[in-house]
């Protein structure tokens, strides 16, 4: 069984494509802008292994991330904020992860449908798996601050 998200979050995550995710590492916190795609509540992004942030999830897979967009006003602002765990996808889970990931982003689909500089940048990627612990939505036109946590329950 997998958590099921409320509807608006499945929404905002679905109209979305970039997340800032935070990691720590011997170096101090970072953050790293990264292209996902939903599978329900986990988000699939793809990343260079030498990667700081990769490196750092490495060592701990604890992270946080945000997804929103650039408000000029207060009370527009929505958003999602997360804790939890990133792992790294293999076998099926990463063909599953690839087939979600390129159903958003047609550009790394099909590797037979792709340019030769595409097939050579996908193969120095590893294809993760953010998995939340804690899943909050933010919505100002709620009223100021409003931030709402999501229980991740199971159905």
């Amino acid at each position: 069984m997998r958590p099921i998200l409320p509807q608006s979050a499945a929404d905002y995550l679905a109209g979305h494509h970039v997340m800032t995710l935070a990691t720590q590492g011997d170096d101090g916190p970072w953050a790293a802008a990264v292209f996902y795609a939903s599978d329900g509540c986990s988000l699939i992004f793809l990343s260079s292994p030498t990667s700081r942030h990769c490196r750092n999830l490495a060592r701990d897979a604890r992270c946080a991330a945000t997804i929103q967009e650039d408000y000029s006003d207060w009370a527009r602002i929505k958003g999602i904020q997360i804790e939890g765990r990133v792992r790294e996808l293999r076998g099926e889970e990463e063909k599953r992860a690839q087939h979600i990931y390129g159903e958003k982003f047609p550009d790394v689909g099909p590797l037979a449908n792709l340019p030769p500089a595409i097939v050579k940048a996908l193969a120095k990627v590893r294809w993760f798996l953010l998995v939340p612990e804690r899943f909050h939505f933010i919505d100002n036109s709620k009223g100021f601050g409003h931030r709402d946590e999501i229980v991740l329950s199971q159905e």
